[in-house]
């Protein structure tokens, strides 16, 4: 059995890892690899429920709450659909996991990383990702790429330029702690640039 593969996307809200995501899926498949698409919060059915309310903007959700419920919905997430799958040797492709909580909470939040990082931990089981793709893009470049698709801001969508230019700040110090794990693209390239970035720094990681 080949060796199942946890590879995460991370990035602001406008940074592309949607399209990203779905494309290197079709990549992935052309090539043979068993891989599946799944998102956080979300990609089981309790897990979509806690996305729903977190992202509900008329809900008033304080920090340390948000965080629990986030870490909740992964602990569900991993238990019921991540472990199993890397067990059968399935890659999964994973828009977001622990690496948003420490950036939008720890940082953007301000409870810190290594507090979230903490809870995160248990609501895991330690679990790492494999690969990391960090879609790097300016904060205002995001929030303009959101505004462009016309669509209702979520809660966590409707905050201050000030909030993901921390984020942004906190995935740079994830990147540069994790050389190894973390692999930086350019979101400002165009979409099929992008991919072959993500494709390279898959390279070491694809079956022969």
């Amino acid at each position: 059995m080949s060796q199942g593969r946890l590879i995460t996307i991370e990035g602001l809200d406008g940074a592309g890892k949607t399209t990203l995501a779905q494309s290197l899926l079709d990549a992935l498949r052309a090539r043979g690899v068993d891989a599946e698409l799944l998102r956080e919060p979300g990609g089981v059915a309790a897990a979509e429920r806690i996305r729903d309310l977190v992202k509900d903007p008329r809900l008033h959700v304080v920090p340390r709450a948000e965080a629990l419920l986030y870490a909740a919905a992964r602990a569900q997430l991993v238990e019921e659909a991540l472990a199993p799958a890397l067990e059968r040797g399935r890659w999964i492709l994973l828009d977001r996991f622990v690496d948003s909580s420490l950036a939008y909470q720890g940082g953007g939040r301000g409870l810190g990383i290594v507090d979230v990082g903490e809870i995160n931990a248990f609501a895991t089981g330690e679990l790492r990702p494999d690969r990391t793709l960090l879609l790097r893009v300016d904060p205002r470049v995001g929030r303009a790429r959101r505004d462009d698709r016309g669509e209702e801001p979520d809660r966590l969508e409707r905050e201050r330029d000030t909030f993901f230019a921390d984020v942004a700040e906190v995935y740079e110090i994830l990147a540069e702690d994790e050389p190894e794990r973390f692999r930086v693209l350019d979101a400002n390239a165009d979409p099929p640039a992008v991919l072959a970035q993500a494709l390279a720094a898959l390279e070491d990681l694809l079956p022969g």
